[in-house]
């Protein structure tokens, strides 16, 4: 049964974006939030770092030192470059609640710090399973060529996104155990382009002066796939038929790119993570603890697209998402579920 939302109108929520306020999947990300804020009657307040971890730090400073009655509920920390304890004290220290999302504690950070014990007022953390992501679509890449090339050995080129961030990190393990399954498969060169689209053309021009026998690309998200796509049409192959090409998010140019064939695999849906978070915090609030299925969650958010769930996809988002309806979620609102369910599925509307 579908419970009122009642009096949970009052609580406000800030998000400290560490993207860039014109970044697809921030952008998206932040979409998918006011949606479901919308839909549980939640106040949000989005603040963009920029890409600046600097800038995400004077974001806290700025948040805690707003008058009591200005201040919010909760604030959600990604823990980008190393910002969330930093963060996590700062606004801790002025009384403030914090959850991390998408990003939680490293493991060097988590044999100092842990939520609600040495930063109490960090509450806990969700994060997409990253190493899915890179393992799906790595392995799906692979299984595509292999297809189109059967026998022989195969080179893949690997462009990932930084060294430090968590989701990185684990796109990277996961990529790895897929190319250790194939022994058909030589991972030849892994480069970083720090999520950019147009550091990723400029270093798979490199690869591909490196590497001329590779044929297979795989990219730790959709615009640096795209900027590589960009830099094998420079030198005349062609995504898709000569080369391979694999990436994670789903910004419409990389969904339309997935229909037409130039890319092989793609994977997405953890940009739901800020959405179900308010999900947790709303119950949260509303005195239903979350703490029963840990502090710490890692969840499966991932889908591997096929064309047919692509073109699902950019009929129901593609001009934006306006709509999310996220109250069947909430244990508070439907006091029957027993443990959260956080996948893409059935938001897709047939």
């Amino acid at each position: 049964m579908l419970l009122s939302l009642g009096r949970a109108q009052a609580m406000n929520v800030s998000f400290i974006n560490p993207g860039r306020s014109d970044e697809a999947f921030w952008l998206t990300a932040t979409q998918a939030m006011q949606a479901a804020a919308r839909s549980l009657g939640i106040q949000l307040e989005v603040l963009y770092a920029e890409r600046e971890p600097e800038r995400a730090l004077r974001l806290a400073r700025e948040i805690a030192g707003r008058p009591a009655p200005q201040r919010p509920d909760y604030v959600l920390l990604v823990n980008e470059k190393g910002t969330l304890v930093s963060n996590a004290q700062t606004l801790g220290a002025a009384g403030i609640r914090t959850f991390a999302v998408f990003n939680g504690l490293l493991p060097q950070e988590r044999k100092i710090w842990a939520p609600r014990q040495s930063l109490p007022l960090l509450l806990g953390s969700l994060v997409p399973d990253a190493r899915e992501a890179g393992y799906l679509t790595a392995k799906a890449l692979i299984q595509q060529a292999l297809r189109a090339q059967p026998g022989g050995r195969l080179q893949m080129l690997a462009i990932a996104g930084d060294r430090s961030t968590p989701n990185s990190i684990a796109r990277n393990e996961g990529m790895r155990q897929a190319v250790a399954e194939a022994p058909q498969v030589e991972l030849a060169e892994t480069v970083f382009a720090d999520w950019r689209r147009d550091l990723a053309r400029e270093q798979m021009l490199g690869l591909l002066q490196r590497h001329p026998e590779a044929r297979l690309v795989w990219a730790g998200s959709d615009q640096m796939a795209l900027g590589a796509m960009e830099a094998l049409g420079q030198t005349g192959a062609r995504p898709g038929l000569e080369h391979h090409v694999s990436a994670i998010n789903t910004s419409n140019e990389a969904m339309q790119a997935l229909i037409e064939g130039r890319l092989d695999a793609l994977a997405g849906g953890h940009f739901l993570a800020g959405a179900w978070a308010l999900v947790m915090l709303y119950d949260h609030q509303q005195g239903r603890d979350f703490a029963d299925e840990g502090l710490e969650q890692e969840r499966p958010m991932f889908t591997l697209f096929a064309k047919s769930t692509a073109r699902r996809f950019l009929k129901q988002f593609g001009s934006g998402i306006r709509e999310l309806d996220m109250r069947p979620y909430s244990k508070h609102l439907n006091p029957q579920v027993q443990s959260y369910r956080f996948t893409i599925g059935p938001l897709l509307k047939r």
